[in-house]
């Protein structure tokens, strides 16, 4: 007799009970399956992109949303502030690096960024063609841009003013393609990335430096409205990343930041724990409810099964007075169960990673953010062995009927 078998025919006997099982085993683990995916590649992405950056500052505003525009580029930036206090931070002995940032366009979508080439190599970028930028107007693109917008080396565009697409054109100032990056999973594979002083250009209509003047020439900075010589400390930049040469600077530098200067300083650590532990209410929300979900899902099975054995109780005893064991008996039943939990295990996690495609999908549109690891995660393992429990617990119990069956009279009541 082969119990994988008849297992089966009898799952498949019982179509509609045996799908209502099905699904609702499936629905729980798709929902915490895909809550697992979610969690496991924004918390990547979220650490990589902060790694390395302790501190930014930036206009006075909320501090998540200063870390949100500069260090992820998922928000509007709280304001711009003097390059002349940013520049003070330089010569801050608790201060190993400033890498100063200017924002404010866009083009298709994908944002324009002021900086300097330590915003690269913070980043650990790669130049997959040409080379980066050095002087006003010329752009080094994100791998993630070139592939988007078909631009290439060479190429010339303007951009948009504003984060949106649909902004004014600046179109009587254009840009230069002078590099591509690799791609590498970090934030800097969406962005068009230039020096400071072509942002300055281009909000401030000034006359343009001479080409092959650089950015950190002292006469590059040198230059108003109406072409006259103007002092750096009129510039403005939009924040700053700061990384601390020693942990005394955690401690003393951002109170002294936002007390007597214009900016605000904002831990990218403290407001992205902040975040976290917000949307963690919500997906425990979600987390209980597939739990939930799957109980009902064991629940029915039980239900199913335990009717089954009531509409199968003279087949049972047939088979018993032919020479099977009840042993045999209830093993068969316990196979349906396990077949239950199986087939909502597959159905679930194959749920969860069409689930997953649709987010990235809406993700890569609205913030070119992407999360395309679709692979087996270990805590998923776990979740197939709470899945065949709960198919051989809810099986388990009506089966024990089959222990109590009295062959004689089933077979002379039907």
């Amino acid at each position: 007799m082969n119990l994988a078998k008849i297992s089966w025919a009898n799952i498949k006997e019982n179509k509609l009970s045996s799908f209502l099982s099905g699904l609702l085993l499936a629905l729980g683990i798709g929902i915490i399956s895909l809550l697992l995916l979610l969690n496991q590649q924004l918390d990547a992405q979220f650490r990589r992109n902060i790694r390395g950056i302790d501190m930014v500052v930036g206009a006075k505003g909320s501090p998540l949303q200063l870390i949100l525009s500069s260090i992820y580029q998922i928000d509007a930036p709280t304001g711009n502030v003097p390059l002349a206090e940013v520049n003070q931070l330089k010569r801050n002995p608790f201060v190993k690096t400033v890498i100063p940032l200017s924002l404010g366009d866009n083009y298709r979508g994908f944002r324009v960024v002021g900086t300097t080439p330590a915003y690269v190599q913070h980043f650990e970028g790669k130049v997959a063609e040409g080379k980066l930028f050095t002087t006003t107007l010329e752009t080094t693109l994100g791998g993630k841009v070139a592939e988007a917008s078909g631009l290439k080396i060479g190429d010339t565009f303007a951009s948009a003013h504003g984060l949106d697409e649909e902004g004014d054109s600046h179109g009587e100032t254009m840009y230069k393609v002078v590099g591509i990056l690799e791609i590498n999973g970090s934030v800097i594979d969406q962005l068009i990335l230039t020096d400071l002083s072509s942002i300055w250009a281009i909000h401030e209509h000034a006359e343009l430096p001479p080409p092959g003047v650089k950015e950190n020439d002292p006469a590059h900075e040198e230059f108003d409205a109406e072409g006259a010589p103007s002092p750096a400390d009129e510039k403005e930049v939009t924040s700053a990343l700061i990384k601390f040469r020693s942990p005394m600077g955690l401690v003393a530098l951002p109170r002294q930041i936002n007390a007597n200067t214009s900016m605000q300083a904002a831990l990218p650590s403290i407001e992205i724990n902040r975040l976290f532990s917000l949307l963690g209410v919500g997906i425990e929300t979600l987390r209980a409810l597939a739990l939930v979900i799957m109980l009902i899902a064991g629940a029915s099975v039980f239900v199913s099964l335990y009717n089954s054995l009531k509409d199968r109780k003279y087949e049972m005893a047939l088979m018993l007075s032919m020479g099977a064991s009840r042993t045999r008996l209830f093993l068969l039943l316990l196979l349906e169960g396990l077949f239950l939990a199986v087939m909502g295990y597959v159905a679930g996690i194959s749920l969860s990673r069409v689930g997953l495609w649709l987010f990235s999908r809406a993700a890569e549109q609205d913030l070119h953010y992407s999360l395309n690891q679709f692979g087996i995660l270990p805590e998923e393992i776990y979740l197939l062995g709470g899945a065949l429990v709960i198919g051989l617990l809810a099986a388990a119990l009506p089966s024990l009927g089959v222990y109590r069956l009295n062959i004689s009279r089933t077979l002379a009541e039907d």
